[in-house]
């Protein structure tokens, strides 16, 4: 019978773009802590964090494991273009290190899937494993395994573990009256891929630092170790922007924040070469894998001294609207921009 649907038929079906990538990843989440349930404790493991977070939790007998995983897909995350095959095998496994660097964990074991076409060679493929071995042996953990599969594009799926014999730093755990704080510089790796990328012309140490920062990124894991060792209890590492990560883990803690934009660190490279843009770069720019850590004011004067590499403060946790991440200026002026951080579907 035309003109009849079924049943529950809805005019209007959601598709991945209307809702973008984290609101998939949320409503899945809430979909895996529903059937859930208690969890499995096989071999007295207790399951400590689940979806969610940096990376999954659990409890051994000695020590917290962890563990979580990154996907990068030409065409979406890289070109060949752009990225040599050596610096994308330290990227991908850079992003899984600083996974477990915002937790507080160190890393331990890899295991790499490869999706490569037919026609790809096997001199590439070298490449791309000394990158990943590269940065194997300057943090110190071990490839153990992997897949390899055919696709008609290249991508590599890092699963690493960690562990922590610490106290986890979670995204949930911020609270108003907390400090924010960042470690190193932000907006480097967005400024370098822009030179990468042939948008502006730029001296030769900008284009050497600069790219450096967008290729090959190093993980704060030291700094990581030192927050959760001193009493640091919220982090979360720099994938997608300061802005956006910020908003999920204020949205995970059930908090708002204020930035104030002036006092985000910027590297000068960066804010010679783009004088007109260095700040937005530094508030949404993503791939610094920078940690950002919530604590209250005693707990920051303690911490920050201790780090290895200078981290700032640039603003305060509110008791606001969960998720919602405000930036002003020196004036009190509302800088906050426009658009956030990356998302695979917007």
């Amino acid at each position: 019978m035309s003109g009849l649907r079924p049943s529950g038929y809805n005019l209007f079906t959601m598709k991945v773009a209307d809702l973008g990538e984290f609101g998939v990843i949320e409503r899945l989440t809430d979909l895996i802590r529903l059937r859930r349930g208690q969890g499995i404790d096989a071999f007295d493991y207790k399951l400590l964090i689940g979806a969610g977070d940096d990376a999954a939790a659990w409890r051994g007998s000695d020590v917290t494991e962890l563990v979580t995983t990154d996907t990068m897909v030409e065409g979406v995350h890289f070109t060949r273009a752009t990225t040599p095959w050596r610096d994308l095998g330290w990227k991908v496994m850079a992003a899984n290190v600083s996974d477990i660097a915002a937790m507080g964990g160190l890393p331990l074991y890899a295991l790499v899937t490869l999706g490569l076409p037919p026609d790809f060679d096997v001199d590439d493929v070298d490449k791309l494993y000394a990158g990943m071995l590269d940065m194997t042996e300057e943090y110190r953990f071990s490839v153990v395994g992997g897949d390899m599969v055919r696709s008609p594009v290249v991508f590599i799926t890092i699963g690493l573990t960690g562990a922590t014999d610490g106290v986890l730093m979670r995204r949930s755990d911020a609270e108003a009256g907390d400090q924010v704080a960042v470690t190193g510089y932000l907006g480097s790796s967005a400024g370098g891929l822009k030179i990468i990328l042939g948008e502006l012309e730029a001296e030769r140490k900008a284009v050497e630092s600069l790219g450096e920062a967008h290729r090959r990124p190093r993980p704060d894991l030291h700094q990581g170790r030192i927050l959760a060792t001193e009493g640091v209890k919220a982090a979360i590492d720099v994938s997608d922007g300061l802005v956006d990560d910020l908003s999920k883990l204020c949205r995970a803690s059930r908090v708002s924040a204020r930035i104030q934009a002036h006092q985000v660190p910027v590297d000068p490279t960066l804010r010679r070469t783009f004088p007109q843009c260095y700040q937005d770069l530094a508030l949404t720019g993503g791939e610094d894998y920078a940690l950002i850590f919530t604590a209250p004011q005693e707990t920051m004067k303690r911490v920050l001294p201790q780090l290895p590499t200078p981290a700032t403060v640039v603003g305060d946790i509110l008791d606001g609207e969960p998720g919602e991440v405000s930036t002003v200026d020196a004036t009190g002026k509302d800088v906050t921009p426009a658009i956030g951080g990356w998302d695979h579907y917007r």
